[in-house]
């Protein structure tokens, strides 16, 4: 028996020699290794990420570090993430094939996965900043969320099946130990790591950190998150982790992947697109962004109208689990009930959304790991007019999410919010 090499990190100047030999690797790019370029591109929080290339082709090779990138040694991680980030890679493509990138080859010692590179390819949150609107985002990205949250649930998996994967991702402590501070609690408060554009929004976060109902309600959410394990979730939906072209739309890097609230992808996806709204008036240098402005709120409306008749289709063809069986509706002829049940359903996935929404911009302006819509943003005064309209439509959708009854309520509070003066 062959033993395995203990896990070392892989670098430029290493890579080639070290996977000169792998198998899935050379059928994809080559075997001259010598006429491999290897360059690191990961400019992530977490991991190391090379792309490959070679005389037949290219390849992703990404690599966890047992620690966070983003802070250093000093905070130590599990390399086992590359492990749950494989398995849901793997679950993605089968309930809704063609929205992940290929897997190629893992290594669950050295914790690396070789994967398909995605060109010409470039993220969804440098898009939009650049101000681009393509056209088929909404549709990709809503039936990806509807399809991977309905088909692994127990709407849809043998109630076995589904147990033996919650209890296979419920290792992935270390990560949603993070989700549960970094996003549910520490914007909340004068955490260690936490920062803000200051002084301009001193006080705007002095006065959320007294909130008492916002902080109730962080903490609701929070209590959902980490006891409701109704799916098997992306866990880091967001659009930095969404790689696009104008006819194809790939969703990467769920490494933070748990069983838990259906509504916690859909909430942190659409948050992001309102993060984007909001930061329009930043990257207004070349001209206006109403046209802009107008378009990421018609891909909310659209990602969540696609997202609820996908999941509602799904709910009445593959609608197989355990929970709200046919053999109690549509096999007695009660079809009608079987649709109020739906309607229960959804309802409940849209309260929950804009709380957890409400939360992730929060987190996101707050919190340690801000995102490059508003940080791009050089002005620092315009910045934080900016982050100070959003932090006040995050407030109010997470604590008023029980009497916001549809998208076009929401996108209406978000365009009056915009339109304010000042901080």
């Amino acid at each position: 028996m062959t033993e395995k090499k203990p896990f070392e990190a892989l670098s430029v100047e290493t890579l080639a020699e070290r996977l000169g030999a792998n198998e899935a690797l050379v059928r994809r790019i080559g075997a001259e290794t010598s006429r491999w370029a290897v360059r690191e591109v990961g400019d992530g929080n977490l991991n190391l990420v090379f792309i490959v290339e070679g005389d037949k082709g290219a390849a992703v090779v990404k690599q966890a570090l047992p620690y966070v990138r983003l802070v250093g040694d000093s905070w130590p991680l599990p390399l086992k993430r590359s492990f749950f980030e494989y398995h849901a890679l793997t679950r993605q493509e089968a309930r809704a094939p063609g929205s992940v990138p290929a897997i190629y080859y893992f290594d669950e010692t050295q914790a690396l996965i070789i994967m398909e590179y995605l060109s010409p390819h470039i993220i969804l949150r440098r898009a939009l900043i650049e101000g681009q609107q393509l056209p088929g985002i909404a549709r990709d990205i809503g039936l990806f969320m509807a399809r991977t949250l309905f088909r692994g649930s127990d709407f849809s998996m043998l109630a076995k099946e589904r147990k033996a994967d919650l209890a296979l991702f419920a290792d992935n402590v270390e990560l949603c130990d993070i989700t549960e501070n970094l996003v549910f609690s520490d914007p909340y408060f004068d955490a260690k790591m936490n920062r803000h554009t200051s002084p301009q929004l001193d006080g705007l976060v002095a006065e959320l950190r007294a909130d008492r109902d916002l902080k109730v309600e962080a903490q609701r959410l929070k209590h959902l998150f980490a006891a409701n394990a109704e799916t098997l979730l992306h866990g880091d939906l967001h659009s930095g982790s969404i790689m696009v072209t104008d006819t194809e739309t790939r969703m990467i890097d769920p490494e933070f992947a748990f069983y838990g609230p259906m509504a916690f992808d859909v909430g942190m996806l659409l948050a992001n697109f309102w993060m984007s709204y909001f930061s329009q008036r930043g990257h207004e240098q070349k001209g206006s962004r109403d046209a802009m402005r107008a378009y990421l709120l018609g891909v909310t409306a659209e990602t969540w109208t696609v997202f609820r008749a996908e999941f509602s289709h799904l709910w009445r063809t593959e609608r197989t689990g355990m929970l709200y069986q046919k053999s109690l509706f549509e096999d007695q002829g009660d079809r009608l009930g079987a649709e109020q049940a739906l309607d229960h359903v959804l309802h409940q996935i849209w309260d929950d959304l804009l709380g957890f929404a409400g939360i992730e911009v929060h987190r996101r302006i707050l919190g340690l790991a801000h995102n490059a819509d508003f940080e791009t943003i050089a002005d620092e005064d315009l910045r934080a007019a900016c982050e100070a309209k959003a932090l006040k439509f995050g407030r109010h959708i997470a604590v008023n999410r029980r009497q916001i009854h549809g998208i076009d309520e929401v996108n209406k509070l978000a365009a009056l919010i915009e339109q304010e003066s000042g901080i």
